[in-house]
């Protein structure tokens, strides 16, 4: 039997939450000036969520639609999301290969509750999650000095790629966060995470190299350095041709930029031992899709920040993108792979990592994309991996449905 309190509590938190949700828009349409006056041009909002992409959401929430109401209601379930969460920031962050100490779990962590916090109150209004997720930043800001050990690079990518999500919601739709503050938060993303992405990583695999990116072009954005995301579209430009493949590159993928892999046996072997290529083939496919899903993850938060910067690199990779997810999506629903690709046996671990892309190439250009979109929406609503690719159903999950524009080429790739 329900009893009568739960019922009331019930009432009156559905009847806060559509107060809340009735309100007028956040401030995300008119920004808060840039502290210091900057004029570097850049869009604020504008890492992965901007002002159109805030008020659609707010709307989809408050109105009930789908797939962003249940979204929201996943995230609102997440411990994430508790008002009792409390951060545990640490000095040193210290990640050796293959493990996962305590300190590293801590810092992903305590990075996605900021961000969940961030749009709690992005979609809500309430500034009490702004105030929680300005609480968690600045106890890191206040605390980290460094990344060390081996995997000190990638760590700092998955954290700082969602710490730079966080803080850029909340300092441009939230005027409470003190000017001190943010400017030893920036210091903390200068300094001991923008400086971990600059290792000799070219032969890594291209997982790395492009959450890295994703990284710093939204710390770029966050920090209004025009230089730091120049570079960031520079190496976005080199990595992803290098990543996933296409017939018109050639017999074999193009080696990784600025690497020591270059000959034919070398970059086959550094392809898992790859010898047949075809469309949409990832140079981790064959290790497992997971890895691939969290390159497919990072070149879509990229690729959102850069359109919200005005620049479209997307289109410079349409292609590619295209063949990728409906080449993993077919398989990963369960389509046999052929003994030439990965030896028939491929790792099918891809995780809630398509939502941007498939939200751009499906529901902004239109395009068939039959695989990416069943696969979609089987995971729907996509939470998080725990790691930096969180709530993405909400913010980026598109329209589905619908006639698709008549586009040959890559949307059914084929060995």
């Amino acid at each position: 039997m329900v009893r009568p309190l739960v019922v009331l509590r019930a009432v009156l938190a559905a009847a806060l939450l559509s107060l809340l949700l009735s309100a007028g828009p956040v401030s995300a349409a008119h920004p808060p000036p840039h502290p210091d006056g900057s004029g570097s041009g850049f869009r604020h909002p504008g890492v992965f969520l901007g002002p159109d992409g805030i008020e659609r959401l707010r709307r989809a929430v408050r109105e009930g639609r789908e797939p962003q109401a249940g979204a929201f209601r996943a995230m609102r379930q997440s411990p994430y999301a508790t008002e009792d969460y409390r951060p545990h920031p640490q000095r040193i962050v210290a990640c050796p290969p293959y493990e996962n100490p305590p300190a590293c779990t801590a810092e992903r962590e305590d990075a996605l509750a900021a961000y969940t916090q961030a749009l709690l109150h992005t979609v809500t209004g309430d500034p009490a999650h702004a105030r929680h997720a300005i609480r968690i930043m600045d106890a890191w800001s206040k605390v980290l000095v460094d990344h060390t050990e081996g995997n000190s690079g990638l760590q700092a990518a998955w954290a700082g790629s969602t710490w730079a999500r966080a803080a850029e919601l909340v300092r441009h739709t939230y005027g409470g966060w003190p000017t001190a503050d943010v400017r030893r938060f920036e210091g903390m993303l200068r300094h001991a995470y923008l400086g971990e992405y600059t290792a000799d990583i070219a032969d890594y695999n291209g997982n790395w190299d492009l959450t890295m990116i994703d990284a710093s072009m939204a710390i770029a954005v966050f920090l209004d350095d025009r230089e730091v995301f120049d570079a960031s579209v520079r190496r976005f430009r080199a990595r992803v041709p290098a990543y996933f493949y296409l017939r018109s590159d050639g017999p074999v993928p193009a080696p990784p930029p600025g690497g020591t892999i270059d000959t034919p046996e070398e970059i086959r072997t550094y392809w898992f031992g790859q010898q047949t290529f075809v469309d949409g083939l990832a140079q981790e496919s064959c290790r497992n899709f997971q890895h691939v899903g969290y390159a497919l993850a990072a070149t879509g938060h990229a690729a959102e920040t850069a359109r919200l910067q005005g620049l479209d690199l997307y289109e410079e990779v349409r292609e590619r993108l295209t063949a990728a997810v409906e080449f993993h999506a077919r398989h990963q629903l369960g389509e046999p792979m052929p003994q030439a690709l990965c030896g028939g046996r491929p790792e099918l671990t891809m995780g809630p990592d398509m939502e941007a892309v498939m939200g751009h190439l499906r529901g902004r250009l239109r395009l068939p994309m039959s695989y990416g979109r069943q696969l979609v929406e089987t995971e729907r609503p996509a939470t998080t991996d725990d790691l930096f690719v969180a709530w993405e159903t909400l913010t980026h999950g598109a329209d589905l449905t619908g006639p698709a524009d008549m586009v040959t080429g890559h949307d059914l790739p084929r060995a």
